[in-house]
C-alpha cells in the first residue's frame, strides 16, 4: 500500500476537501474517493522526509538482485508475472516494492516489460530498457536478466574501487583539519595565557601567526560555516548546469594523479555496456547512442556521439573512435581487430576485462602516491604546532627568565 495526498470536491457540498489516503496506487485511490462521494481534482504519493527516502532508496545491490532474480525464475519457465510478483514479495525496501507493483500493472495493462520499466529512468536507465527490449524481440529476456545483472556487478564493483580511492584522503584531510581546529581553539590559546605574564617574553613569529589565526577561528567560526554552506550548495547547484558539469568531467580527464583513472574507467565501463548491447543484438548504432549515455563523462559521450554519426555514414567504428582525444588507443585497435574477425562482442569483452583490472591497478598506484604525501603534510602541520607551542619556551631559557 501507499500513502497518497489528494484534493477533491465533495459532490454534496461543493467544497474542496484536502487530505491523506492508502490506496495501491492512484487509481485504486481514486476509486476510494469517488466512492465516498468525492471527486478528484489531484491525488500524489505523499513525499517522504529525508530519512524515509534514504531508508527506501533503491541501491544498486537491490537492483543487482531484482535481475537476477527475475532471471532465474523466467529460466525456470515461471511467466514474468509470477516471476515478478515472486521479485516483489521477497523485496524488503517499500519504494521498490511499490515501484515493482505498479509493473505489474502496467504489464497486466498490456504494456510490454521494456515500455513499463522505462517509466522509472532514474531507477532502469537507458542501458538497462534497450537490453530488456532486445531480449523481449529474440526471446531471450532471462539471458539479458543474467547479462544485465553481470554488467550492474562489475560496473558496480569498478565504482566501488574509483570511490575509494578518493574517499580515502578526504578522510584523511578532514581529520587532520578537525586536530588542526583543536589545536588552535584548545591547545594555543593556553600558551598564550601562560606567557602573557612573563616580563620580557616574546612569541616568536610563528606563534603569533597562528594564535592570530585561533582568534579569527573563535571568534568568526559561524561566518566560515556559513561560507563553507553556502560555497557547498553554490558549488553543488553550478555542478547540476551544463557548464558545470562539463567543467567537472573535463577536470577529471585532466587533473593528475585521477586524470589516467578516470579515463581507464570510462574506457571500461563503454566497453562492457557495448559488449553486452551487442551480445543481445542491439544494433550498432543504437549501442553507441546507448553507451554514450552510460559512460556518465559528456566529453566521452560526445566522442560516442561522433563516431555514430559516422558509422551511420558508413565508416568503421575503429576508424571513427581513432584518433579521438578521449579515447585510448587500444580501444579503436582491438575493436578493428573484432571487425575483421566478426566477434566484436568478445573482442569488448576481453577489452572491458583488461581496463577493469587497469582500474584496479591504478587505484593502488594513487594510494602509493597519496599515502606518502598525506604522511608528509600531516607532519609538516605537526612540526608547525610543535615549533609554535616549543619555540617560546626556549626563547625564555635563552633569556634567563624565571617566574
Amino acid at each position: 500500500m501507499q500513502t497518497f495526498t489528494y484534493t477533491a470536491r465533495d459532490l454534496k457540498t461543493g467544497a474542496n476537501v484536502s487530505a491523506e489516503i492508502e490506496a495501491q496506487d492512484e487509481k485504486a485511490a481514486a476509486k476510494v474517493l469517488f466512492d465516498r462521494g468525492l471527486s478528484p481534482l489531484e491525488i500524489k504519493i505523499k513525499q517522504q522526509g529525508g530519512l524515509g527516502r534514504l531508508r527506501n532508496r533503491v541501491t544498486s545491490k537491490q537492483k543487482v538482485i531484482f535481475s537476477r532474480q527475475l532471471s532465474t525464475l523466467m529460466n525456470a519457465g515461471l511467466p514474468l508475472i509470477q516471476s515478478l510478483s515472486s521479485v516483489r514479495d521477497q523485496t524488503s525496501n517499500k519504494a521498490f516494492k511499490d515501484i515493482v507493483s505498479k509493473i505489474i500493472n502496467d504489464i497486466e495493462a498490456g504494456s510490454s516489460l521494456a515500455e513499463a520499466l522505462g517509466k522509472f529512468p532514474k531507477l532502469f536507465d537507458e542501458v538497462y530498457v534497450s537490453l530488456i527490449t532486445a531480449g523481449e524481440a529474440s526471446g531471450t529476456l532471462d539471458t539479458s536478466l543474467e547479462r544485465l545483472a553481470n554488467r550492474q556487478e562489475h560496473d558496480a564493483e569498478i565504482v566501488s574501487k574509483v570511490r575509494g580511492a578518493l574517499v580515502y584522503p578526504l578522510v584523511v584531510l578532514l581529520v587532520l583539519a578537525a586536530v588542526l581546529i583543536f589545536m588552535l581553539v584548545a591547545v594555543l590559546p593556553q600558551v598564550k595565557n601562560i606567557y602573557k605574564e612573563l616580563p620580557g617574553a616574546h612569541l616568536p613569529f610563528i606563534t603569533s601567526w597562528l594564535l592570530a589565526l585561533s582568534s579569527v577561528v573563535t571568534k568568526f567560526w559561524w561566518i566560515a560555516l556559513i561560507l563553507i554552506a553556502v560555497g557547498g550548495y553554490g558549488l553543488r547547484r553550478w555542478l547540476k548546469t551544463p557548464g558545470g558539469r562539463e567543467a567537472a568531467d573535463k577536470l577529471k580527464l585532466r587533473m593528475w594523479p585521477v586524470s589516467p583513472l578516470y579515463t581507464k574507467l570510462y574506457m571500461a565501463r563503454f566497453s562492457r555496456t557495448a559488449a553486452t548491447l551487442v551480445t543481445s543484438g542491439v544494433p550498432l548504432i543504437k549501442m553507441l547512442e546507448t553507451s554514450a549515455k552510460a559512460v556518465d563523462n559528456v566529453h566521452v559521450a560526445e566522442s560516442i556521439k561522433k563516431a555514430a554519426e559516422q558509422v551511420r555514414g558508413g565508416k568503421a567504428l575503429s576508424e571513427s573512435l581513432r584518433g579521438d582525444p578521449y579515447f585510448l588507443d587500444l580501444v579503436p585497435n582491438m575493436i578493428s581487430i573484432g571487425e575483421q574477425a566478426g566477434a566484436l562482442d568478445s573482442i569488448l569483452g576481453k577489452v572491458a576485462d583488461y581496463y577493469e583490472k587497469e582500474v584496479d591497478t591504478q587505484v593502488k598506484s594513487i594510494s602509493t602516491i597519496i599515502e606518502p604525501v598525506l604522511m608528509i603534510l600531516v607532519g609538516v602541520i605537526a612540526l608547525i604546532i610543535v615549533a609554535a607551542v616549543l619555540l617560546p619556551i626556549y626563547s625564555l631559557v635563552g633569556k634567563n627568565i624565571t617566574i
